[in-house]
């Protein structure tokens, strides 16, 4: 993983929590980001094996959950995806 991509997704999980404490949503959809923002970090800290498919499959969901109603919030995700897509995962 080259030091480009981690402070790509360290920068876009840092955008991405500033944008979960102004996000007006239910707390379901707000847990569900917090756990695939940590989801994201323990990857990033560990470089472990986890089920790089489904983290991506669940960013996936939840960025067509918020394409329309959260256009920033969609534009976070979707750098996420295209930093972990460039780490391989």
């Amino acid at each position: 993983m080259s030091e480009e991509s981690k402070r790509r997704l360290s920068e876009g999980l840092a955008r991405l929590r500033a944008e979960l404490e102004n996000l007006e949503a239910d707390e379901a959809t707000r847990q569900r980001l917090e756990d695939l923002a940590l989801r994201v970090e323990r990857q990033l800290a560990e470089g472990g094996e986890e089920s790089h498919h489904g983290l991506l499959a669940e960013l996936e969901e939840e960025l067509l959950r918020f394409e329309v109603e959260h256009p920033r919030l969609t534009a976070i995700l979707n750098d996420i995806m295209v930093a972990l897509a460039n780490m391989g995962i």
